[in-house]
This record gives C-alpha cells, structure tokens and sequence, in this order.
C-alpha cells in the first residue's frame, strides 16, 4: 500500500513506485526533430545515447540498433498522423530494483511525441532577453554533457527567468565561466572569431552545437574556438545567440545593457536549412 495524495491505495495503483528514473532520476533521454518521417541527425542523436547510457553504466539491449530507434519513434510519430514535423523525446530508465544500487542494469524506456508548427528552422525577430543565472551552478564533469533526468538547476532558472521577464538565462559552472542556455548551446561572435564553451567546461554536448560548429567552418574569414567564455567576454560580443534541435538557432538581442545583432545567426540559419533540404 502507499499514500497518493492523501489516499491509502495500492502501490499497483501507481507505476511511479517502481519507476528509477522518477525515484533517483536513474535515466538519461534524447530529444529529436523529425521532419517529413524521417529523424533529423539521427545517427548525432544515436550515438549521443548510446554514450549516455555507457557512462550511468545502462546495459545497451542487442536489439537495440539505430534502425529500431528510428522506427520505434517514427511510428508513434506516423500512430497520430504527426509525422511531416513533430518533436519526440525517447527516455531510457534503469528497470526496477534496488535503492542507489540498482538491482540491474537492464532498461526500460518511454516515447512521447507532439506536433510542430514549423519545418523549417526560422528566426525570432522578436527581443530576446537573457541573463545570469547564479544561484546553482553546473559542475565541470562528464555527468553535465548527457541529458539526465535531473534538469533541477535548469528547472529553477527557468522559473527565475520567468519572475524577472526574462526569456532565457545563461547558466555558469563552478568556475563562474558561461557553459550554456537553459535549453541549448551557447556561441559568441567577437569580429572573426566564433566561440563556444568547450564540452570540459561542464555544457552540453549538443547535437545542434556539433552541426554548427561544422556548418561555421565552412565560412570564409570565420574562425571557430572552443574557449571558456567569461561573463565579462559578453559584454564584449557582437552577437550572442543559442542553438538546439528543436529551434535550431536562437539569437539573443539583449544582455543587461547590451544590445546585439543578429547577422551572423541569419546566415548560419540559411546554411543549416540548405544542409537539410539537400538530405
């Protein structure tokens, strides 16, 4: 028996009871966009959870190939007629058993699906309007470059970014250096040079951040780094902007007292919806 909301019931009433992914936040996910049926960076999103589940020591099931990821999401997708353009996240939990240590490594895992408007990636012309966050901080380590079920630091920043009309904010690590967005990577155009926060300085190692640091390579009189960014190289840049899967690039109009254009973020968006058209 358990208690659910001031109910006595039984525990079979609740599949949470048993779900390590809600009790200790035992799983990792990945979020995609599929565009008419077929998975955008689908091999980029793959790996990027086969690694994830490597490093919190998830036993990878045979069957479990990049063809079965693909079709396992793309048939809920095609199930509720959404599958011309849609967002999906596939979460992978350790099965049940044990309290820290698990029982087993074996997995289980969810998909969920919902429609998008857009297929294209477009920009908001919209202000965009970011900060700070500094109450938490995100540790320099392996653990902050998967997605993990334990989102608390960008779940409280959401919520101070929404008490302070703010439509994002930049989370720091402990070393008070830039790492990324709530929701994304973070680049920084200063003249020539395009920079992002290095994967060892504790951000995300983006699928979209991985497609735009190739897609920038390819301009001429641009040179692409991997460098710590400090809040103070803000202040400094021309353009300021947030990448992910979903969006594909979100430019950042105003930190603090400093406004930013968004050339660059235009022309990068360009080459990226070229890269898909012609796959």
């Amino acid at each position: 028996m358990i208690n659910f909301n001031g109910s006595i019931v039984s525990d079979s009433t609740n599949v949470l009871t048993h779900n390590r992914g809600f009790l200790y936040g035992d799983a990792v996910f990945e979020t995609v966009k599929i565009v008419n049926s077929k998975i955008l960076f689908l091999e980029d999103h793959y790996f990027r959870l086969m690694s994830s589940m490597r490093i919190v020591r998830m036993e990878i099931p045979m069957n479990f190939t990049m063809e079965y990821f693909e079709e396992q999401i793309i048939s809920l997708a095609k199930a509720k007629n959404i599958a011309d353009s849609a967002r999906a996240r596939i979460t992978v939990y350790r099965n049940n058993g044990g309290y820290y240590l698990p029982k087993t490594n074996t997995v289980s895992f969810l998909i969920t699906t919902e429609s998008i408007e857009e297929v294209s990636y477009s920009i908001n012309q919209e202000e965009y309007i970011v900060d700070l966050y500094t109450d938490f901080y995100v540790t320099k380590q392996l653990l902050s470059s998967i997605k993990t079920t334990n989102k608390l630091i960008n779940i409280t920043a959401s919520i101070y970014a929404s008490e302070n009309d703010l439509d994002n904010c930049l989370l720091l690590n402990d070393s008070k250096n830039v790492v990324e967005a709530l929701q994304g990577n973070v680049f920084m155009l200063k003249g020539n040079k395009l920079v992002t926060p290095p994967v060892s300085d504790g951000c995300l190692n983006g699928v979209m951040r991985k497609q735009i640091l190739s897609l920038a390579k390819t301009l001429e009189n641009i040179e692409v780094l991997e460098e710590t960014i400090s809040p103070f190289d803000l202040q400094k840049a021309d353009e300021l902007f947030i990448t992910n899967v979903i969006k594909g690039i979100q430019p950042i109009t105003k930190y603090r007292k400093k406004e930013f254009m968004k050339d660059f973020a235009n022309q990068l968006l360009q080459k990226l919806n070229q890269t898909i058209n012609r796959n």
